[in-house]
Parts: C-alpha cells; structure tokens; sequence
C-alpha cells in the first residue's frame, strides 16, 4: 500500500497567539495519519477492538523543523516502519507543499483488554496478515 497522504487545516484553536500550531498538535496529527491508513487497509481501530486488541503508544517522537501556521493546509503522509510480534512502529511527515514542518514516530504494542503483552500473528492471523501484507507493499 502507498502512503497517501492526509490533508488538515490547522484551525485557530490549534495555534497559539502568534498563529503557530502548538507543539502537541503534531501527536495529534500523528494519530489522525495512522488512524487513517488502518482505515485505508480496511483494519479501523474497532477491527482490533473486537478482537480484544489494543494498541497502546509505548514511544513518541517529532522533530519540528518549520513551524505550521493557522489555516495552512498541511499534508501527512504516515507509512508502517516496523512490524514485529507485539509491536508496531509507524512513521510520520508533516508538509506544507514541498516544504517538510515535521516528522517523527510513535511506536505501540499490542496488548488485550488486561494490558497483557500480545503475540499478534498467535492471536489474530488475519489481523497480522493484512499488516504484514501492507507492511511489504511499502518496501
């Protein structure tokens, strides 16, 4: 699956009083860009959910290189990084045109609804599978 990328508005409320987005925005958009290519790989958070899955943030990581301004339109473009057994690591960047705002990562793993580590693949090989399907279409 190719990245497409997510377009958003940076709206007033998102900004400070100099009209810059406000730095955890960006984790906000970051969770925007994954929510929407699961939903893209026809895997939405609640196909995890019925199958007693969660995928908690264990890392977060931006590094902000140019500031986003109140009503840019700004483009992210999110892809998986790494799949492993009770991991996943997406990856994201935020652009504005040709010019790069941010980019950055959040790494999660899978645990069900006790917060017990989960082996993926074990658990739910059709879930695994469409990662891992989607996971090798970006390479």
């Amino acid at each position: 699956m190719k990245s497409e990328g997510d377009k958003i508005r940076v709206r007033y409320k998102d900004t400070d009083q100099m009209g810059v987005a406000y730095y955890a925005n960006y984790l906000v958009w970051f969770e925007v860009g994954r929510t929407e290519l699961l939903r893209r790989m026809g895997l939405p958070y609640s196909e995890f959910e019925k199958n007693d899955l969660y995928l908690p943030v264990l890392k977060a990581y931006c590094e902000y290189r140019q500031p986003a301004r109140y009503d840019d339109q700004i483009e992210l473009f999110t892809r998986i990084e790494n799949l492993q057994d009770v991991r996943l690591t997406f990856s994201y960047k935020i652009r504005r045109g040709s010019k790069l705002l941010a980019e950055g990562y959040t790494e999660h793993a899978f645990i069900n609804q006790a917060g017990k580590p989960v082996v993926l693949r074990k658990k739910s090989p059709f879930l695994w599978n469409r990662l891992l399907k989607a996971y090798d279409e970006q390479v």
